[in-house]
């Protein structure tokens, strides 16, 4: 009879240890496929928002990045020869995302320099003289005042801009967008609004590609 209980008792306990690992099992896989969670849509592109190619364009670029971040300028000729390549294809949207110290003062230029219609070019003479302006990254934002001569910006307009309550708005839109989106370090690409699946030019040329594959 004792023997008995002894068998009905495992026999018990390992119904339960089975059905635990059942249960455990089906619990891990349940969070293994949970989905990510979806992107706020409406946070990838505002009205202030400086863009570049058709507003019609199939493959919308949209990048966050820094006037101070190294990466950004490396990447910055290449995304402009991406497009080249598919003329009419694809426009580009510019996301500010002031990270480096001291990079916010230099954004602000670039906005005020929008605000003239001088954004591109304004860009392109800083990403030019990044390293007479940009330490250790670390900004000093007077250093990038005289390169920005030659852009044809009217300095004094500029200087006024830069007060304007409403352009630090945009800025810090941007901030909390890029917070939204998780973004966490530039650059940073969204592509008709996927992220890169990992970091790298190539990365961002086959998602590219593959908007692109969508509209022939």
């Amino acid at each position: 009879m004792q023997n008995k209980t002894v068998y009905r008792a495992l026999g018990i306990a390992l119904i339960a240890l089975v059905a635990l690992g059942g249960w455990w099992y089906a619990s891990d896989r349940a969070v293994q496929v949970q989905p990510t969670p979806s992107l706020d849509r409406s946070a990838l592109v505002r009205p202030h928002s400086p863009s570049e190619g058709r507003i019609d364009a199939p493959v919308v670029i949209v990048e966050f990045f820094d006037p101070a971040c190294g990466t950004c300028r490396t990447f910055y000729p290449l995304v402009k020869q991406l497009m080249a390549e598919h003329p009419n294809r694809i426009r580009l949207v510019m996301r500010y995302a002031p990270f480096h110290k001291g990079s916010d003062k230099v954004v602000a230029i670039l906005e005020a320099a929008r605000r003239q219609g001088k954004f591109w070019p304004t860009l392109d003479a800083l990403f030019e003289t990044q390293a007479a302006w940009v330490s250790n990254h670390t900004v000093n934002a007077d250093l990038a005042w005289p390169h920005l001569t030659a852009v044809g910006l009217n300095m004094e307009q500029l200087a006024i801009d830069l007060t304007a309550p409403d352009l630090q708005q945009a800025i810090a839109q941007d901030l909390n967008d890029a917070n939204t989106l998780r973004v966490t370090q530039t650059p940073e690409y969204f592509v008709n609004g996927r992220p890169l699946p990992s970091f790298g030019f190539e990365q961002l040329r086959q998602l590219v590609a593959d908007e692109l594959a969508k509209t022939r």
